[in-house]
């Protein structure tokens, strides 16, 4: 049951939807594509769990140094977030195939690194994508208290060097993840702006698979590795931070950067822009000709095409990214990107300096054309 209603106003708008769609399905339809996965997400798939359980296991069977063992569990990190970007991101939003079934499954590599897919599907694919960089009703700017990632939060004193420190916050992203925030989302009698009673299905399988996970990461390793308990929690820390910094960073610089707009909704909770526009003026793209950085990221540098076409696998983004602009920049409508990801890095630590020294509501977030 929706808590808040915020209603998008759709009429002014229906011209440039009608032909971003008719556009791009064109494109799959002349270049006879399908818009699910294809044989390189496949390999991606592959490569990214091969990866992280080759790293696991090299950690556990191969009577290497501390220092060794270090090294893989900074591969498993990266590996981690790789496979929350690339498969499970993809596959909850049931865009990796047509196939139901298919995307379940894969979307279980979520509950497999840790997290939850069912809990994921509502706080990101509901709510984020729905009112995205609303205050409060996007939860993903709701990161922790001591982050000011919106204009129309409260400021705290602190705030003034979380520039400074968010490397650290973002840091301990995934474990938080892992051991409090799922729980916390379950318990919660809504996500976000809804109210949503759990199935006891969906909470079981939840807590399966944090403890499959909690026994192959922690019970596992320390059963089976001759080190001293406090060497695997450094290890263990190193890959969650690995994880929790990539995959942190990625996410706020497709939202809260320079050129992104914030909004709070308005009277009788209407939006002023229909809801594909709203998206474009609320989401920016990054280090799009990188084609290393499109890989490992699942195209989620390619954030815009991703909020208009979430149903679309993100193997299928560059592609489609110049139609897109073209189209948006036809109906005077926004589509922002920048061209390097430490531009884009530059951008979020620079709105951070100023979400840190300004009081709500008392400045424009856009600070610069």
């Amino acid at each position: 049951m929706i808590v808040k209603n915020v209603k998008f106003n759709n009429p002014p708008a229906k011209e440039f939807v009608r032909e971003l769609k008719a556009q791009v399905n064109a494109y799959f339809e002349d270049n006879n594509l399908k818009k699910t996965a294809n044989a390189q997400m496949i390999i991606k798939t592959i490569s990214l769990l091969g990866i992280y359980f080759g790293a696991y296991l090299l950690i556990l069977l191969t009577g290497l140094s501390v220092w060794y063992l270090l090294g893989f569990a900074v591969i498993m990190g990266l590996a981690k977030a790789g496979i929350g970007f690339s498969i499970a991101h993809d596959a909850i939003h049931g865009s990796y195939s047509s196939n139901k079934t298919v995307n379940k499954i894969l979307g279980f590599s979520m509950n497999l690194i840790g997290g939850s897919s069912y809990v994921w599907s509502i706080s990101h694919n509901i709510v984020h994508h729905t009112y995205t960089n609303i205050h409060t009703m996007d939860e993903d700017l709701d990161v922790t208290t001591y982050m000011r990632l919106s204009p129309n939060q409260p400021r705290m004193k602190i705030h003034r060097f979380q520039h400074l420190y968010f490397p650290l916050v973002y840091s301990l992203a995934t474990f938080f993840w892992v051991f409090v925030k799922d729980y916390k989302k379950l318990l919660q009698p809504n996500i976000g702006p809804f109210e949503k009673k759990h199935d006891s299905k969906d909470v079981w399988e939840t807590i399966i698979f944090k403890l499959i996970y909690y026994a192959y990461t922690i019970v596992i390793p320390l059963l089976l590795l001759p080190i001293a308990w406090w060497q695997f929690l450094i290890g263990f820390m190193l890959m969650h931070m690995v994880a929790g910094f990539t995959l942190g960073i990625i996410f706020q610089l497709a939202h809260v950067v320079e050129e992104t707009e914030h909004f709070t909704p308005e009277y009788e909770g209407t939006m002023e822009n229909a809801w594909a526009v709203h998206q474009l003026r609320t989401t920016a793209n990054f280090g799009m000709k990188s084609k290393l950085l499109t890989w490992y990221v699942g195209g989620l540098n390619y954030q815009v095409e991703h909020h208009l076409f979430p149903n679309i696998c993100s193997i299928h983004y560059p592609a489609i990214s110049g139609i897109v602009e073209s189209v948006a920049k036809n109906y005077n409508v926004p589509y922002y990107f920048h061209k390097t990801f430490s531009q884009a890095v530059a951008s979020h630590v620079k709105v951070l300096v100023t979400l840190g020294k300004e009081p709500a509501g008392d400045f424009e977030l856009k600070l610069s054309s």
